[in-house]
Parts: structure tokens; C-alpha cells; sequence
């Protein structure tokens, strides 16, 4: 098995994709097969960016059905793996856990939800799944592990930007995580096995706090203040809350209640002058 986990941005690989695509090559050279390209599988992965994926039936690690549409209306994480996997797979895994659990940290655990798929039907079965998810010790709240029907897996990956190849030792793939919107569309790519939180955490942020909802309450604003005041601290690796960033929005809103305040003043006084 040999996943190929990109440790930076997209924009700059192409130099490192080839790189990492000569020992797959040799290799299909030697058996005659086509040869994984990391760059083209990174091309396809951006592509999706903007799309919509179909609703798939999926089936939880209790063997229960469950639609892909039923994620909707939260900001969702979608990674794939082979449960097979002795190397990659659980690495990347267990390093997205830590991601991920730094972003429940930062963002709160049930705004947001994750699921990761086997692609490697029909062996990555609910149990099997339920196997891999244990084996990688992965425990957080609002994660599921998930099978896909073997007739749509291939349509699946491919509507998310997963391309994977089989070889002799397993399959090559770039290991990736889809971040999704509320709505189901795709909004970015994270590749590699281990990156900065603000790469993950930054996106998710966005989602929460950009969309208007139809009616929000008290609490949904003081939320969505929390989470602007919720900064990355390059020093220590981790989100925490920056009381500096609420000050200066209250003081912000100060100063506009101050003009406004001023300006119904002048008008009220103006309205009583003779002749005007």
C-alpha cells in the first residue's frame, strides 16, 4: 500500500507529485498497468470545488442507513480510507483526530460533523470499519465511519475529488479532506497527513459565521461572537480566545451607537429651529 500524504497547500506541489509518482511509475511500468498520477488525482480533487455531491445510501458501523443528505445543515469533513490499510490510513487518521479534536475545542463539538468512508468494497464492511475506527482509538463526538454501496463507490470518490488505484500491496491515493458546507457543496481540500489547524479550523470558522440564519437569538449571536474571537496562537499550536478581538468589537460598536446617537440629536434639534 503506498498513500501519498501531501504535507503542503496544493499550489507548489507539482514538483514534489512528481517526485512522489517515480517509484509508482517504475512500478507500472514493470506490470503494464497505468501508473497513479499524483497530479492528475490532485487536478481531479480541485475540480469538484463548487459541486453538490448526490445523496448515497451509506451504512453506519451498526449496519443502519444512512443518507449522505442527512448531513446536511451542519458544515461536514468527509476523508477516505481502506480499512485493509496497515500504514497510511491510520496515520492520517489518528493525526486528523488530533485536528479534528482541536477544532471541537475551538469551534464546539456539535457544530460541525465528520465521516470517513471505505472505499475498498466489498472488505470495508460496517464491521470493518467499526474494526479501523477502534484500532485508531478514534472516540469523538459526531464522527462516523461509514460503507458505501459497492454499485456507487467509484461515482462517490469521483464526486468528491477521491481518486485511488489499486496495486499489488494495496492502493495509491493523496490523502485528502473534503470540507463540505451546511448545503453539501464542496468548499475546499486539505491534503496531507499533518497540517495546521488554521488550514481546517479557518474554513469551518467561515461556514459557521458567514451564512445568516432565518431568525437568531441571543444566544446564537453571543455563538457566533465566541467563534470571531476564537484566534489561532501560532505560538502554542492551539485556538484560544482573544479577549483583545472582543474589545475592540464592542468598542467598534461604541463608537457607531455614539455617531448614531449624535446624529438623531442633531436631527431632533434641527427639526425644532423656527424656519426649518
Amino acid at each position: 500500500m503506498r498513500a501519498l500524504m501531501l504535507r503542503r497547500p496544493v499550489w507548489g506541489l507539482v514538483a514534489l507529485l512528481l517526485v512522489l509518482a517515480t517509484p509508482a511509475a517504475r512500478a507500472a511500468e514493470n506490470d503494464g498497468t497505468a501508473a497513479f498520477d499524483p497530479a492528475a488525482a490532485v487536478k481531479s480533487s480541485q475540480s469538484v470545488i463548487g459541486s453538490t455531491p448526490g445523496d448515497y445510501v451509506l451504512y453506519d458501523r451498526a449496519g443502519r442507513r444512512v443518507p449522505l443528505s442527512s448531513y446536511r445543515g451542519k458544515p461536514l469533513l468527509v476523508s477516505f480510507v481502506y480499512s485493509g490499510c496497515f500504514q497510511a490510513c491510520p496515520v492520517a487518521t489518528k493525526l486528523l483526530a488530533n485536528a479534528v479534536a482541536g477544532a471541537q475545542r475551538a469551534l464546539g463539538a456539535g457544530s460541525f460533523n465528520v465521516i470517513t468512508i471505505g472505499f475498498n468494497l466489498p472488505y470495508d464492511t460496517p464491521q470493518a470499519m467499526a474494526d479501523f475506527a477502534r484500532r485508531q482509538g478514534v472516540t469523538l463526538p459526531n464522527w462516523e465511519f461509514l460503507s458505501p454501496e459497492a454499485a456507487g463507490v467509484e461515482q462517490l470518490a469521483r464526486e468528491f475529488g477521491f481518486t485511488y488505484r489499486a496495486t499489488q500491496g494495496g492502493f495509491d491515493h493523496v490523502t485528502q479532506v473534503t470540507i463540505v458546507t451546511a448545503g453539501g457543496t464542496i468548499m475546499r481540500q486539505v491534503y496531507g497527513d499533518s497540517f495546521e489547524l488554521p488550514l481546517l479550523i479557518e474554513p469551518l470558522k467561515q461556514l459557521l459565521t458567514g451564512s445568516p440564519a432565518q431568525f437568531e437569538g441571543l444566544a446564537q449571536m453571543i455563538e457566533k461572537v465566541r467563534l470571531v474571537c476564537t484566534v489561532y496562537d501560532p505560538a502554542s499550536g492551539q485556538y484560544r480566545f482573544n479577549y483583545t478581538v472582543l474589545i475592540e468589537i464592542f468598542a467598534g460598536f461604541t463608537i457607531i451607537a455614539a455617531v448614531l446617537l449624535f446624529l438623531f440629536r442633531e436631527w431632533r434639534r434641527n427639526r425644532k429651529l423656527p424656519g426649518v
